[in-house]
This record gives structure tokens, sequence and C-alpha cells, in this order.
């Protein structure tokens, strides 16, 4: 059963909800993508209003950093909700469905951003109980920005004096059991980079093979070349993933074309697997190509690094929300998508958790998972989020 004190902040939440709501409505219909957010970043100080936070907005983004200083002094903790949307054409038929063309919340950020609003207006009212500062980080840029790096780089991790000690972020999932809270130690998600391969042949026509360099072929060699790579170099027990997602040449059916590119991405559990493939993955792409007669360049554009939950702030995660929800789930294993909350993790002891948002009249198989463009969060589950944001803090700064 949950603990009686810290199921209080239960309640609490759920009397936030409308606030809540409203919020992510008005985020889910004026969705904003990239580092630059205006309105989103106008309607959560709306939001904030009335609170005894300091406020400052960033230098080279519209990201929000509000810190609430406990009625003793201490430590701070740093909690984040990142606020931006995403390249689709919404197709949920919501009543507050997007009005903007070619962009919508498809992975649960304007629920992210409404729950740590409200999570913020909870702690406030329970100020005197805090014996350190809360940072509330309001990121822009998660989907391929790196707005985290940027909001570290301005200082979002010492915005409260002194660097935070514990950090703590939530994440929707539309495919798991409303309200559910499961995350795990250690390697969470994985590191994400982009590979491009440029390989240069000569061109002639079709009919005479001979008398050109075809890359096409060279490509294709690539393809599987690399997959043996990945079960021949890589250890099954740090496990690597290399998709390759494009391959582009030729303009017509009788020219043989001088280059073909070949272009995908790279998942791994750890830096140095992370490491090794991306120095691993030039070395044979350029061996291929050369036994072709191919040119071949590669270039590998850094991404995300592995989230990392520290050991003992994910057990206290899955403690926190067993006392605070009555039920939990350890993942059992990690997942293959990135997140550049890594970077705060890199830098402090804490913990990254999903929370689950499937509608109750959807099968949790067959909802539409994050980055649909028919993906549905359930509202129900937001009360979960905000509460488990005040626990977290209440506990790591219990006077």
């Amino acid at each position: 059963m949950p603990d009686t004190r810290l199921a209080a902040l239960l309640s609490e939440a759920e009397a936030l909800q409308p606030a809540t709501v409203a919020l992510r409505r008005e985020i889910h219909r004026r969705p904003e993508q990239g580092l630059h957010l205006p309105h989103t970043q106008a309607a959560v100080r709306r939001a904030l209003e009335g609170l005894p936070l300091e406020i400052v907005e960033g230098k080279s983004t519209s990201a929000l950093t509000a810190v609430l200083r406990g009625a003793q002094d201490g430590p701070a903790v740093l909690l984040r909700g990142d606020m931006d949307a995403l390249p689709l054409q919404e197709d949920t038929g919501l009543e507050f469905a997007s009005e903007v063309d070619g962009t919508m919340h498809a992975c649960g950020h304007d629920g992210h951003t409404a729950m740590l609003a409200s999570a913020a207006r909870l702690l406030a009212a329970h100020r005197h109980e805090l014996a350190g500062s809360v940072v509330f980080m309001f990121q822009p840029g998660e989907e391929g920005y790196h707005g985290a790096r940027h909001m570290i780089h301005e200082g979002v991790l010492d915005a409260a004096g002194s660097r935070a000690e514990k950090a703590f972020g939530i994440h929707l999932l539309s495919h798991v059991e409303s309200g559910l809270i499961t995350t795990r130690p250690g390697p969470l998600m994985a590191s994400n980079d982009t590979f491009t391969v440029q390989v240069t042949g000569k061109g002639g026509h079709g009919s005479s093979p001979h008398n050109a360099i075809d890359p096409v072929p060279a490509a294709a060699a690539m393809v599987g070349a690399l997959q043996t790579m990945v079960t021949r170099r890589v250890s099954v027990f740090d496990p690597a993933v290399v998709s390759v997602t494009r391959i582009q040449a030729g303009t017509t059916t009788n020219i043989i074309p001088e280059t073909a590119e070949v272009a995908g991405t790279i998942r791994t559990l750890s830096e140095s697997t992370r490491a090794l493939v991306k120095a691993e993955l030039p070395k044979v792409c350029e061996a291929v190509g050369e036994a072709h007669g191919c040119r071949v360049l590669v270039d590998i554009e850094p991404g995300y690094p592995v989230t990392v939950n520290d050991p003992d702030q994910a057990l206290r995660v899955l403690d926190l929300a067993q006392r605070v929800l009555g039920r939990a789930e350890l993942m059992a294993d990690p997942i293959m998508g990135a997140e550049d909350f890594s970077y705060v993790l890199q830098r402090v002891p804490g913990a990254f958790a999903f929370l689950g948002a499937c509608p109750p009249d959807v099968d949790p198989a067959e909802a539409p998972t994050n980055h649909s463009n028919r993906v549905r969060h359930h509202e129900g589950a937001f009360p979960a989020g905000v509460a488990m944001y005040a626990a977290f803090a209440l506990d790591a700064l219990a006077g």
C-alpha cells in the first residue's frame, strides 16, 4: 500500500489536475519544434505565476529554469521536463489536436512540461518541508537538438548556487499501463549516432559495367559487412545495433551512377562499445570500397550518450513509486531509443523513469507508440507524474 505521508501527494496532484490538463492541451494545440519555443515558454511562465520561484530564461534557446528555495538551507535537486514537439502531421482526432501543420506533440513532451509545472506548484505548498532547493529544468530541443547540453552550458545544474546533487526525469509511454512507473538501475536507454557513407566509383552505361566502376554493389556489400562486424566484433553481453536505413544511388535504369550513399544509425548501451563501433565502422566500409575499386568517405555524426541511471537513485525511484502510487515495475531490459537527459546523468547522480500513459480504452499491445502521428497519452496518468516529481524532491530534501 502507498506510504500514508507520501500518498497525500497523489491526492494533492489530483487536485491540480485541471491546471495540469489545461497547460498540456494549450501546449499540444500550439506545438513548436527545436530550440526556440516562444509560445511554449510563455505558457509555462504563465503557469508558474504567483509561485515563489527564481526564474531565468535561456540565452541561446527558449529554455526556462526555475528555482524554489526551501525553508532551510541544504543541497539542490533537479527535476526536468522537455518541451519540444516533432515534425509530424497529427491524426488523433483529439478535440485539442495540433493547430500547426506538420508539427505534433507525439512523444509526450507536452505532458512532461505540464506535470513539471504542477509539481512546482505542489512543492511550493510544501516549501516549509524543504531543506534545500529544487531546480525545475524546462528544456527545449530534446528531439535531436541537444537541448540539455545547451542548458548545462548556461548553468542549469548550478542554478541554485551549487551543483545539484540528485536529478530526476519522467517520460510518458503510450503503450504501458496508465499510471505505472517503470525504470531500472544502470543503462536505461542507448546512445544514438548517425553515419553516412559516400561511395564513389566511375559512372557509365548500364549495358557496359566493365567500363565503369559501379558503387552500387559496393554499397550493397557494406550492408551485410556491417552486420557481420556487429556479430563478430561486439560482445553479445554489451550489445550494439547498426541499422542501415537509407541507400541512395542513380537516376534511371540504364546509367551506372558515379556515387552511392549508405546511411543509418548506431545504438549502444555503453560508451566503450560505442567507441568500438565508431572506430570499426569506417574500417569495414573503406575495406569493402577498396575491394570494389571505389573511394569511400565516412562521416559519423555524434548523437546522445548512453542514458545511465545511478543504481541507488533508480532503486529509490522504484521505492518512492511503491510508497506514493502503491505500485512500480523494475524494467528487465534497456530500450534502444535515446534521450538527452543522458547529459545530466553524466554529471549528476540521478534517474530517468517511464510513466505509463496508455488510454484505458486501448490494448497496450495495440497502442500507437511514441513518435506515431496517432499516439494518444492518457491524461489520467498525469497526477502520478506530478506526485512522483514532488516525492523525489521532498524525500531528497527532507528537513
